[in-house]
């Protein structure tokens, strides 16, 4: 899960109106919305869908098209991806139970003698920093190779994962920045294998899923009465599976079923003492602020409580896990298809947490405007160098990497192109300078720069008198609006609990804001007045009326 700064709802959730049903969930009921939400979806995904509440579970298993139900099935296993990283840090938790370690040991303690880390300035990676994000370490380690990307984990092995850490030179000390790092969390799977004296798959099947229940979680090697899920792209192609070697599989290569996950939720919430129970809610507790996490749970404020929630997501698949232990009630979603270049399963995840969260609509496929595609065609070079080529062909977009082929582009309603061939997003993005967009792949969004003779749009200028008409609070959802000011020739927007930011207009009550990637449009009544706005970011719209 990625953390940007940002207007979007999910990052001011702090406040907000519970959801407070008056009787459980049941099956019928969460199988309605889990069809209003994925009925239709272009990316063709399945899901298997689990509210967990004091004694009771309803479950669901849906498909965008009611045809392909027997994808999955309750002896399905999905990858989990990064959920896994929770389930390390249980295994971590035990061993400090024990007397094994602590979170204030450094890294290298758990390291074979030799091993080269990175330090700054003296100040060595603590196992805390791990599992809250704040190594310094990057995204991914030096040593992977020439890794396939449709199987990018299948080639690294321990010796190549330990040599990377004496590639690395931090820039700030440990504990002082947050950074997603799936090679730290390889590293840390290691070291607690290392450690506990045996494999990873062993470790977590005796340790966590036998205790739980969680009789067919697994990592290479499957159980009896299990079928491994097959994964998809969100342009409903098949793909390949993910692979690990067994002791790095911590970081992400967990398959497991609904109901051994229903059973793992139960477990962080206390349902029935284990031999990990007390593991379990020792990787519960707050051990960091910005942002809010716990040992590899994020921390999400609701209505004055906090959930603990994480997302994965591989090449083919995507999760959800969230629990409230004040509540007691949880959510898990898996899916066969992997939605990280979509936005992953937030929409439908945050909203069965707490009905105040949108719940979003099926992406369905839809017929760009003509005049955003003349609009889009043009030469542009992405943050990171690569070139690309946007051509208008119909009522189509096509796209042409430098130095390979062209590739025909399908369009949605949420206002995404993506190429039918592989998993991409083209989301076109209005800036002050014109129209431009942010190409998004394998986790990366890069934004595009265009460098052809295109004329860039002329800056709008509007006066004060202009810009008073729009002032008001705009309300999007419970406890989150949008406060619109004008400060002389300058309109800013503040979203609750947000910084004020200046927005630029490229058209007539249109604005756009470039810091966060966001266009804002006004909507005005037959006399004329302005008594609405619709915020359009991240593949999202929300639309509030002035007050």
């Amino acid at each position: 899960m990625a953390y940007a700064h940002s207007l979007a709802v999910t990052l001011a959730v702090a406040g907000l109106t519970v959801f407070a049903p008056a009787h459980a969930m049941t099956d019928q009921a969460l199988a309605g919305m889990v069809k209003q939400r994925l009925q239709g979806d272009r990316t063709g995904a399945c899901m298997a869908v689990a509210v967990v509440e004091a004694g009771t579970v309803a479950r669901t298993y849906q498909c965008a098209d009611a045809k392909d139900l027997s994808r999955i099935e309750p002896d399905s296993a999905f990858e989990i991806g990064s959920v896994s990283k929770t389930m390390t840090a249980a295994l971590l938790a035990d061993l400090i139970a024990q007397g094994k370690g602590s979170l204030d040991d450094p890294l290298s303690a758990w390291l074979p003698d030799g091993t080269k880390l990175p330090d700054y300035h003296g100040t060595p990676i603590l196992l805390r920093h791990i599992v809250t994000h704040t190594s310094g370490l990057p995204a991914l380690p030096s040593r992977m190779g020439a890794a396939d990307m449709t199987d990018p984990y299948a080639k690294l092995d321990e010796t190549a994962l330990l040599a990377s850490l004496g590639d690395v030179t931090l820039t700030a000390a440990p504990g002082t920045k947050f950074e997603y790092s799936n090679f730290a969390s390889m590293v840390l799977s290691y070291a607690v294998a290392r450690r506990a004296g045996a494999d990873m798959e062993t470790l977590l099947r005796q340790r966590l899923f036998a205790p739980l229940g969680m009789r067919h979680a697994y990592v290479n090697t499957a159980p009896d009465g299990v079928r491994a899920a097959v994964g998809h792209t969100p342009n409903a192609r098949v793909t390949s599976a993910w692979h690990f070697q067994t002791n790095l599989a911590g970081v992400g290569g967990v398959r497991a079923t609904l109901d051994d996950m229903v059973r793992y939720v139960q477990g962080q919430l206390g349902a029935g003492a284990t031999p990990i129970s007390a593991a379990l809610q020792r990787s519960q507790q707050k051990l960091s602020d910005a942002p809010p996490m716990a040992m590899n749970w994020m921390l999400m404020p609701v209505g004055g409580r906090t959930v603990h929630v994480h997302e994965g997501g591989t090449g083919g698949f995507s999760s959800f896990v969230s629990f409230d232990i004040e509540k007691q009630r949880g959510v898990v979603i898996l899916s066969d298809t992997t939605w990280n270049s979509i936005g992953s399963l937030g929409s439908l995840g945050l909203h069965l947490v707490d009905a105040s969260f949108p719940l979003g609509a099926p992406r369905r496929e839809a017929r760009p405007d003509g005049t955003l595609l003349d609009a889009l065609a043009g030469e542009y070079e992405l943050a990171g160098g690569m070139k690309m080529t946007l051509r208008r062909q119909g009522d189509a977009l096509e796209i042409q990497p430098a130095g390979q082929g062209r590739y025909a582009m399908g369009y949605d309603n949420a206002g995404d192109f993506y190429p039918r061939e592989f998993d991409a997003v083209l989301r076109p993005r209005r800036t002050a300078e014109g129209q431009s967009f942010t190409w998004m792949q394998m986790g990366a969004a890069l934004p595009a720069k265009r460098i052809d003779a295109a004329a860039s749009a002329p800056v709008l200028k509007l006066d004060a008198a202009a810009l008073r008409d729009y002032e008001g609070d705009y309300p999007l959802m419970p406890a989150f609006s949008l406060a619109v000011k004008a400060q002389g020739d300058t309109l800013t927007i503040q979203g609750t609990g947000q910084p004020a930011l200046p927005v630029q207009a490229v058209a007539r009550d249109v604005f756009v804001m470039d810091a966060v990637g966001a266009e804002i449009r006004f909507e005005r009544d037959a006399a004329g007045k302005v008594i609405a706005l619709t915020l359009k970011q991240a593949g999202q719209q929300l639309r509030g009326e002035r007050k």
